[in-house]
Order: C-alpha cells, then structure tokens, then sequence
C-alpha cells in the first residue's frame, strides 16, 4: 500500500485502527484474469473454507490453472464431484466461453479504457456473472482502487460491526462511509473484509 493511500485512509480514524491492526493490504492485478473470475464464480454464496476446499478440487480436476480451454474440455460429473453445483458448472463454461471467443477483450489491457461500470455491464452480458460477480473482478483481477462493492455481505457485515456495533446500516449510509476512503475504496473494502473475518 502506498503512501498516499494511507495518508488518505488514515484520515477516517477508524479506518486508521483497522490499518494498524492489520498492515499493509495491496489491491492489485491479477496475474490471470479468468483464473480470478473463476474464484470468483466458484466463492459465489460460500463461507471462506467452503469455498477454499472446493476450489482446490476444482484445480484437481481441470489438471492445472484454470484456462478457458481446460474448463470447457473437463468433464461435467467430475466438476460436480468437486462440491461445484451443476449450476455454478454451467456459469464456469459460459466464462470460458466468453474469454475463448474473439469478439471480446475481457482482459485487463482489453478494458483498461472502459469505466468501472461499463466493465460490470460487459462481464454482466455473461450468464453467471452478476453485479457481485463483476465488482469482485474490478478489484481482484482488474485492480481497480475505487470500488464499494455494497452486493457483498461480508462488506456490508463488516461495515455494520466496524461502523456501528453491529447495528444494522441502510446502503447509503454505508456509501457515505465509504466516501471517506475516495478514492481507494477497494482498500477501505479489504480492510472492512480482514477485519469481519479475523
């Protein structure tokens, strides 16, 4: 994390606590954009351990990384065999899909001109990839350091217990906080996240 996102986010002083609590956290690229979705697709409604256990069986059965050529040549049952629903099956080959046709760049390069939501209208034109989905992608694959993603539970639960002693907090009050970190607000999220889940 650099400099001047921490001068920033130290201007929130509990945002300053949860830094010091926890160190430097980074927001940066993936070194592979579909492998990043395709966390993404397999985490999506899990618990953290739910989803680090059947996504390691995931990369058992594709023999590997994930690729858009390998997730569409596995084999259905033994993806399911995984603990992957037949749905979450089927939204892994409609991605693989996407990224293996030419008509569109879903890379980091291919959308480094678009806007955060001109990316989550494109990922969202793929069945599977929903809002949360895509804002996930904004911060984990593409790296992007100003994005809210308030479609997360862990976020908003994380927001509620840091922000207000668990009180509950209706989305705009949530954004407001969130306006303090502007604009490195996927490091605001991941401090949020580290300290919902320690």
């Amino acid at each position: 994390m650099n400099e001047r996102v921490a001068v920033t986010l130290r201007e929130d002083p509990t945002m300053a606590r949860l830094i010091d609590r926890h160190g430097p956290l980074r927001v940066e690229p993936a070194g592979d954009e579909f492998a990043r979705l395709c966390t993404s697709i397999v985490n999506q409604q899990l618990s953290t351990a739910s989803a680090a256990a059947i996504h390691e069986r995931f990369l058992d059965a594709l023999g590997g990384d994930p690729t858009p050529d390998r997730v569409l040549a596995a084999d259905e049952d033994r993806l399911r065999e995984t603990g992957l629903s037949g749905t979450k099956v089927e939204y892994l080959r409609e991605v693989a899909g996407a990224f293996s046709d030419g008509d569109r760049d879903l890379t980091r390069e291919g959308l480094a001109d678009a806007s955060d939501e001109e990316v989550v209208a494109a990922l969202t034109e793929i069945r599977g990839v929903g809002e949360w989905t895509a804002r996930m992608y904004l911060i984990f694959a593409l790296g992007r350091e100003d994005v809210l993603p308030l479609g997360d539970l862990a976020v908003r639960k994380g927001i509620e217990q840091v922000y207000n002693d668990g009180e509950e907090l209706t989305r705009a009050e949530m954004r407001e906080i969130g306006d303090a970190w502007r604009p490195y607000r996927s490091y605001g999220t991941r401090y949020v996240w580290a300290e919902y889940e320690s």
